[in-house]
């Protein structure tokens, strides 16, 4: 799957489009009729129609599209929240979407945690190499023990509702847009058991793995300023909240 823009490619980028690595992650990424389209896409999508580059979109696993974007020059990632965990891995362009995290539980199995420890006892619902994930198993969650991990985030919702996980960890926009496209009143279907004010405080991110140059990643950090001075990317923000 992929898009074509054309023009500019990435210095050192040997022929052909840029490599733009992704997941499914509702709305922020997404595959809808077979084009990678959501909030983050249009807003990398901006960035290469400002720099007339030319590039190619993939959504796959997370796990994949990490190990990937963080091992090879040049390919670049979203949207993913920076964390302490990822700082060195990776060169970072800029915030590219607002975040909101939870552990949520069903309405009709309302959890109301005063803390993060009383979790400990309960199954989570995480993907692999996701923040959620990697926030759970820094405070000394264990997965197999109180975290089930998938390899997409639908699969989670799925659980949480068939009762094969206890919380599901994940950020308010993406989770109501899960819920919605499974027919469902989010409002309803979902319970904040607990705010994760440590990945709230985060933003999505578009980034490039460590070996990419400086030069690569300045390019495209103004290209997004630019966005951010002209007004495109708060017409973006609202047309997807």
């Amino acid at each position: 799957m992929g898009l074509l823009c054309g023009g500019w490619r990435l210095a050192g980028a040997t022929g052909g489009p840029v490599r733009i690595l992704t997941e499914e992650f509702p709305p922020y990424n997404y595959t809808d009729g077979g084009k990678i389209t959501g909030l983050g896409t249009e807003v990398v999508e901006a960035v290469l129609q400002e720099l007339g580059l030319q590039g190619q979109f993939q959504s796959m696993p997370w796990a994949r599209a990490y190990e990937t974007a963080s091992n090879i020059p040049d390919v670049l990632i979203y949207s993913m929240v920076r964390t302490p965990e990822r700082e060195k891995r990776f060169k970072w362009v800029g915030v590219i979407a607002p975040s909101e995290y939870y552990l949520f539980s069903l309405a009709d199995k309302a959890l109301s945690l005063s803390s993060l420890e009383k979790a400990r006892g309960l199954q989570i619902g995480t993907v692999n190499q996701s923040v959620g994930e990697q926030f759970l198993l820094s405070k000394g969650f264990v997965k197999g023990k109180n975290l089930q991990a998938s390899a997409k985030n639908e699969l989670n919702y799925e659980k949480l509702r068939l009762g094969r996980i206890d919380l599901w960890i994940m950020n308010q926009l993406t989770a109501y847009h899960l819920v919605r496209q499974a027919g469902q009143n989010p409002e309803k279907a979902l319970h904040k058991a607990l705010a994760i004010p440590e990945l709230s405080s985060q933003s999505y991110y578009m980034a490039f793995g460590a070996q990419t140059s400086d030069a690569t990643v300045e390019r495209f950090r103004k290209a997004l300023e630019s966005l951010q001075r002209n007004g495109s990317f708060d017409r973006l923000q609202r047309k997807w909240q």
